[in-house]
């Protein structure tokens, strides 16, 4: 078609207009057509000759129980697993799988070995497949593994209570001293806090990689620990942005100081999951000496902790001449102790009946990004007290603070770090 317009010739040509699902399609079709291509040419055959297959099997967890061994493991790797021969302590021995025959990828079975163990004593066990591979499982110190019941679930979770929900109860006692403080002390509190929750941070990195280095390369237990403190970072800023929209709009500040504390407890109850986990599985492997000191370790942790917990509760005074605000009532204060304290029950719970480097990993990595979002909430709290005093929030009574809130945590991790 053409037009005239100021004596030039305009050329404009009309193309049918294609459907918006037809180009989402068309991508699809062409990718789909790449992966039948692919796979009737296989071009990877070529590299395939002679290859030794690739075998991988992961052993989750070795039972002790009064006639042998059991072995939970796991085909980790891309191709069937059978396992052929066990070796227990450089001799060959019988055993038993259930399931029986291959293990597919990602298939689960139980090696159940009958053998006399001896009590205290430590144990090597191979497992050999059918190619002549070997996997390697130690028993550390022989003694009996728990068997979930009522009175060992009643004396794991006293345990628990012991690590987590009295000790953080105890520094909450703090709070009607914290109440008396010049506001400067309570600065002081909140930058001991701070203190505190930065050496928590350092110490739940350090566990993620530990933790995920143990789980089976296809599980990426780092990258899933990291993605895992990731979202609950965004997650919980999410939260703290709707929540302080509602605190700001009631004029409300006691619910910021008292959402504040939910925060800190929150953070802090899911690194004692992390504790209660080492607890647990310490008394399960038998070494209760290690597990006596984790115990005392924790306790004086988590007692500074609650202090922690209990400092945003008092720092919505605006000067030192106004009257202290009512305390919260006995109900949120046991609200706080249970958020904090109680994961580490459950902690206890899963190490010495179930441990699974999966879920301490994840648990690890979701206590990872809420301690960080805390860290941040309680530094801008720490900021917004010292700006209301025209002072820079990096004091040297602030500094004191900070560095005293990391050495109580650095020397109290001297019982329980081996």
């Amino acid at each position: 078609m053409y037009v005239e317009k100021d004596e030039k010739t305009i050329s404009v040509t009309t193309t049918p207009r294609v459907p918006a699902w037809l180009t989402g399609l068309i991508p699809v079709l062409a990718i789909g057509l790449m992966l039948l291509l692919f796979t009737l040419v296989n071009p990877l055959a070529m590299f395939n000759n002679n290859l030794p297959p690739i075998e991988n099997l992961a052993i989750d967890r070795i039972r002790v129980v009064e006639n042998g061994f059991e072995v939970s493991v796991m085909n980790s790797g891309p191709q069937p697993v059978r396992i052929a021969q066990v070796i227990v302590d450089d001799a060959y021995w019988q055993f038993n799988v259930e399931p029986s025959g291959e293990l597919p990828r990602f298939g689960r079975a139980v090696v159940t070995i009958p053998y006399q163990w001896i009590y205290a004593e430590p144990h090597r066990i191979l497992l050999v497949t059918n190619t002549g591979l070997t996997f390697e499982g130690k028993v550390t110190i022989a003694t009996l593994t728990p068997r979930p019941g009522l009175r060992e679930f009643a004396n794991y979770g006293l345990l628990g209570i012991y690590v987590g929900v009295i000790p953080v109860s105890l520094g909450l006692l703090w709070y009607p001293a914290m109440k008396r403080m010049r506001r400067k002390w309570l600065g002081f509190i909140l930058a001991l806090t701070v203190g505190l929750l930065v050496f928590l941070l350092v110490d739940t990195f350090l566990e993620v990689l530990e933790t995920g280095a143990k789980l089976p390369g296809v599980f990426q237990g780092v990258p899933l620990a990291l993605f895992a403190a990731l979202l609950t970072w965004l997650a919980i800023m999410a939260v703290s942005a709707m929540q302080n929209r509602r605190n700001a709009a009631a004029g409300n500040v006691r619910a910021k100081g008292a959402f504040l504390a939910t925060l800190i407890a929150l953070s802090i109850g899911l690194h004692n999951f992390g504790e209660g986990l080492a607890v647990g599985a310490a008394f399960a492997l038998g070494e209760a000496a290690l597990g006596s000191f984790l115990v005392i370790g924790f306790i004086l942790h988590n007692i500074t902790e609650g202090i922690g917990i209990a400092a945003p509760l008092v720092s919505n005074r605006r000067s030192d001449e106004e009257p202290a605000r009512a305390a919260p009532s006995l109900l949120t204060f046991s609200g706080l102790a249970l958020l904090a304290g109680f994961p580490a029950v459950l902690g206890t719970w899963i190490g010495g009946f179930a441990f699974s480097p999966l879920l301490g990993t994840i648990f690890l990595g979701i206590g990872l990004g809420a301690i960080w979002q805390v860290i941040v909430e309680v530094t801008a709290l720490l900021r917004r007290y010292a700006e209301r005093e025209n002072m820079h929030w990096v004091s040297w009574l602030n500094l004191a603070g900070f560095m005293l809130g990391l050495a109580i945590m650095y020397f109290t991790a001297f019982l329980v770090k081996f």
